[in-house]
């Protein structure tokens, strides 16, 4: 009996996260893809389903042959939506690269610092969890414009002699997507580098390593997993990000989460906006995939 009630429990600890997955990831992408698959309509909901749940078997192969990707071919066609995936993509990657930058000087030095200070230099790290988001990013609107705190405190100290143009600017949207996601950079760095054997910067110095040396070669490379743990929590929800685009870069900005917006309230088109929600999500899963495929092989190998 015991060895039957270890089974159930392994095998009950495979289960529920698989079933929380299902529930809450591949179902909801399911119903998205169903829209996809439908047309606008002047209704309630604003489409045409393609597929019915109450539809038979044979009824949902039927309809499968004659399945329409409308939507999707729109979207090809429509350079817009090509240059907002570009966009996104590149806005993404260069503000993940600069809190990286900026993460991981402040995870080494919390690292580094005495055990006692280590809770309360990471409390200081999470504290901006405890304000909403949305008043953040409202408070760097104010601190970014023309009259904002920065133009004049740089006027103050003679530095600007006129204000400068940040607010609306692709500039204002990097600043407040490093200043967003700088946390979920931290404390997977913080993480990988706490857990690090001190003796063996010891052991690289005694073999002939200079400091900067000892870094590049056991350091860094040992916070790697940090490093794309982090790189995975920042560069996906920024790619789909909207609040930050929209407040700090304006209209000049275009990202995939705008256009969302755009198609789901403005347009009132669900469908093509499915079809764009789809493309963007295989977008972020299939590279994770095929990473976590090629990582799993070179584990496996290392052993």
């Amino acid at each position: 009996m015991k060895a039957l009630g270890s089974l159930i429990y392994q095998r009950l600890v495979i289960v529920v996260p698989y079933a929380w997955l299902l529930l809450f990831f591949l179902a909801p992408f399911l119903i998205v893809f169903r829209i996809s698959l439908s047309t606008k309509a002047l209704s309630v909901p604003p489409y045409d389903p393609s597929f019915a749940w109450s539809d038979s078997f044979s009824d949902w192969w039927d309809k499968l042959q004659t399945m329409s990707f409308d939507n999707y071919t729109w979207l090809t066609g429509d350079p817009l939506y090509m240059n907002a995936y570009i966009e996104s993509l590149q806005i993404a990657g260069i503000s993940t690269l600069l809190t990286l930058m900026i993460a991981y000087p402040i995870a080494y030095g919390m690292a580094q610092a005495p055990r006692t200070i280590r809770p309360t230099l990471l409390m200081l790290v999470i504290l901006p969890f405890w304000t909403s988001f949305l008043i953040r990013v409202y408070s760097w609107m104010s601190i970014l414009s023309t009259t904002g705190l920065l133009n004049q405190l740089l006027m103050a100290l003679g530095i600007i002699h006129e204000p400068l143009v940040i607010l609306n600017t692709n500039t204002a949207v990097y600043i407040g997507m490093v200043y967003s996601y700088l946390p979920f950079m931290v404390l997977p760095l913080y993480s990988a580098l706490e857990k690090m054997d001190g003796t063996l910067i010891e052991a690289a110095q005694d073999l002939g390593c200079t400091p900067i040396g000892a870094f590049w070669r056991v350091t860094f490379p040992l916070s790697i997993p940090g490093i794309v743990a982090g790189c995975m929590l920042v560069f996906i929800p920024a790619v789909g990000e909207f609040v930050i685009p929209d407040l700090l870069g304006g209209s000049q900005t275009l990202m995939i989460g705008k256009v969302l917006w755009t198609e789901f309230y403005s347009n009132t088109d669900w469908p093509l906006a499915s079809a764009v929600a789809t493309i963007l999500l295989l977008m972020l899963v299939v590279p994770i995939v095929f990473f976590q495929h090629f990582q799993a092989k070179a584990d496996e190998k290392g052993r």
